[in-house]
């Protein structure tokens, strides 16, 4: 990343240690002096307010400060009122504040830096004012309000999405039990192109048991599949076959096992329409807040075929400024889309585990995102189809994973210039 330029003479470096009902705020001056010494304060309003004023009397009383600067540690949103409250501070705002919310892990590494510390529950507010004070801050600063909202609709997207996953996955483990051919049957064999379509719903809610299915008529079963798929499924006759040869296939159970596994498959397609339907809410939501913000990083992102306009604002708000990463190894690192060596001697594993350890939230927009890319860019299929062949385990996550990187170099690209997206450019 790239670093920031301070005047380390004329600037307030101020660490705050973030806890759920209590903070501790410390500040020092270039020559490692404590102008505030590791104060305890409510993790609340009232407790933003003393610390507000805290740091304007130290400014009152120290005329040589031009600037300040807040670090605190990323800890969850149990610091997401004191970033927002000193960063939009009026009392503050003469002085160019800047608040920083810093990675846990960095500050901890700078601590073992110190031979010896006290040991004091406020000690980590001194180390993340140091931590500044020696310029080893190479983030962006927080960015606002605005930011926020759209983040918070953005990860809710993320956790909506993770509970249309489990919930199938969990489904499905009673699909298996109930009619396990159905769940187990690759998709060439299968009689549905999604096994959590409507017509499979039907299927799965109507018929009691899979005797039912076997024991039906041809033609009292195609009329069913017509009539429930709206006429989408072209070949009912063949998707009849497919699902009474499925049906014939599958374990048996006993008579009283299949009532409540009827019932318990359709509440979980009711929880999944429900999520479904909040996810379409969310997905509005997400493009009013993103109107107006950052909008020339939002037009380059929004230029490339296939992203979308909610996968922009995914990554958009994670992302904040590309100006705060050197490169675009940088930007993959700090998404976790990194592999770790899995090498000794002179063998060298075919496989190797994704770092993972980056923003998890930009991490999964920047997949999705490529994955919706692969599919409206030749460049971008032809090389996933080249990573996918290479390769007979893990092929799809492989590729797609791959993929993902060489998008984050089209990224950072495009970002860093401020130039739309063209099929040259791209390559």
């Amino acid at each position: 990343m790239k670093k920031i330029k301070i005047d380390y003479l004329s600037t307030l470096f101020v660490g705050i240690d973030i806890g759920s009902r209590t903070n501790v705020i410390s500040a020092l001056n270039f020559d490692q002096d404590f102008l505030i010494k590791m104060v305890p304060v409510a993790n609340a309003q009232g407790g933003a307010e003393q610390m507000e004023e805290m740091v304007a009397e130290v400014l009152s009383q120290h005329h040589e400060f031009k600037t300040v600067f807040i670090g605190l540690e990323s800890t969850g949103f149990y610091g997401v009122h004191i970033a927002n409250y000193l960063s939009t501070s009026e009392k503050l705002a003469p002085f160019s504040t800047k608040v920083y919310c810093l990675n846990p892990n960095e500050v901890k590494q700078y601590k073992k830096s110190f031979n010896s510390l006290d040991k004091n529950d406020g000690i980590d507010s001194f180390v993340i004012a140091d931590f500044a004070r020696v310029g080893r801050i190479h983030t962006e600063p927080w960015r606002g309000a605005q930011y926020l909202a759209l983040q918070r609709l953005t990860r809710h997207r993320l956790h909506i999405t993770e509970c249309i996953a489990r919930e199938k996955t969990y489904m499905l483990n009673n699909i298996f039990l109930k009619f396990s051919e159905f769940a187990m049957l690759n998709k060439d064999e299968h009689p549905f192109s999604d096994k959590y379509g409507a017509t499979a719903e039907a299927v799965l809610t109507d018929y009691l048991s899979t005797e039912d299915i076997v024991d039906a008529s041809v033609d009292d079963l195609v009329a069913f599949i017509s009539s429930k798929s709206r006429g989408r499924i072209s070949d009912p006759e063949q998707t009849t076959y497919l699902l009474q040869k499925a049906a014939q296939d599958s374990y048996r159970l006993d008579k009283c096992l299949y009532e409540p596994l009827t019932i318990s498959i359709a509440s979980s397609f009711n929880c999944i329409s429900s999520f479904e339907k909040e996810l379409k809410a969310i997905d509005k939501a997400i493009l009013q807040t993103v109107q107006g913000l950052n909008p020339e990083e939002y037009t380059v992102l929004n230029s490339i075929p296939g992203i979308g306009k909610v996968y922009s604002a995914g990554i958009l708000a994670e992302l904040g400024s590309i100006k705060a990463f050197q490169n675009a190894n940088a930007l993959a690192k700090y998404c976790g889309i990194v592999w770790n060596d899995n090498d000794s001697g002179d063998f060298e594993a075919e496989d190797k585990r994704m770092s993972k350890a980056g923003n998890r939230y930009l991490r999964y927009y920047i997949i999705e995102a490529a994955g919706s890319v692969i599919n409206h860019c030749p460049e971008y299929k032809a090389f996933y189809d080249k990573k996918y062949a290479e390769t007979r385990t893990h092929q799809h996550k492989r590729a797609l994973a791959l993929t993902s990187r060489k998008f984050i170099r089209l990224l950072f690209g495009l970002l860093d210039k401020g130039q739309l997206y063209s099929p040259e450019k791209s390559r």
